[in-house]
């Protein structure tokens, strides 16, 4: 029996001359980002060169024969704090590097409690900016020659310990960044998430750039239930509907689910939703 496809797939866009989004990732374990880097569609975006990343290891600059980079906080208390010349100078490295390609250096984000939650808002933000001119990073160069040429950079620093050094964070970090109420043993693990949630966004990395689209927390209500092969699976067959090949009864059919879901599990996001329509109606925004 010959299987009908369960879903066309569009054409994937070619593959640019220059990464979109270069990542410089300052982590004391580099290691972490290996499998990332390497499986799934987002290692097919760094095989194809859609994304660039680079590693620092603050280890790299210091020069005492324990490779010191944390001592104990000022003020006593438990732990120990990451010291930030060696932060700092992996910042100037970064710096280096970028100007030595004409590169342009885009934001500082620490992973931190402390910091705002990664929504998918946020990550919808940054690859609207990916279409818009930038500066030109070379004298030469116009802002849309810029544009096109230069990727979007992110520096990502990953803490450990008990902490930074709050007079790096002042100095030199444009954001800090949260997955959650919740504490990690670093930031490797919340680095991986916005690095993983912003290039699954690129034109390309999808086989299908409509799978993105329709997903939870594209807008504010969590995607509906999906199905596919064996038709009935341990005495539970898919819904009807889904079978029936009318696209308009399964257009609603979906967005009931999606609505009634959102209700169920997550009604903070309608509320969300509705008083962002009550303040587009009273003029704010």
């Amino acid at each position: 029996m010959t299987r009908r496809p369960l879903a066309s797939h569009q054409e994937a866009p070619e593959v640019p001359v220059t990464p979109l989004i270069r990542f410089d990732v300052i982590s004391l374990f580099p290691e972490f980002f290996v499998p990332w880097q390497s499986l799934g569609v987002c290692g097919r975006a760094v095989a194809e060169k859609r994304v660039s990343v680079h590693h620092w290891n603050p280890r790299q600059f210091v020069s005492d024969v324990h490779q010191t980079i944390d001592d104990r906080p000022y003020g006593g208390g438990p732990g120990m704090v990451m010291m930030a010349p060696p932060l700092a100078d992996c910042i100037a490295a970064i710096r280096h590097s970028l100007s030595a390609e004409d590169g342009l250096a885009g934001p500082v984000i620490l992973m931190s409690p402390a910091g705002t939650p990664l929504t998918q808002g946020w990550i919808e933000t940054q690859i609207a900016l990916l279409a818009q001119p930038r500066p030109a990073a070379h004298p030469t160069l116009s802002a849309g020659e810029s544009a096109s040429a230069d990727p979007q950079q992110f520096t990502l620093v990953c803490g450990r310990y008990e902490g930074i050094d709050q007079r790096f964070i002042d100095r030199y970090v444009d954001l800090e960044v949260s997955l959650g109420d919740f504490v990690l043993s670093g930031g490797e693990i919340a680095a991986l998430a916005l690095m993983d949630a912003l290039v699954r966004r690129l034109p390309g990395v999808l086989n299908d750039a409509l799978s993105s689209i329709n997903e939870s927390f594209m807008r504010p209500q969590l995607d509906h239930p999906h199905f596919t092969r064996p038709e009935v699976f341990e005495g539970s067959p898919v819904p009807a509907v889904l079978l029936s090949g009318h696209h308009g009864k399964i257009a609603d059919w979906r967005a009931q689910e999606s609505q009634r879901l959102t209700l169920s599990r997550r009604p903070d996001l309608l509320e969300s939703l509705k008083r962002g329509e009550k303040s587009k109606e009273s003029g704010f925004s």
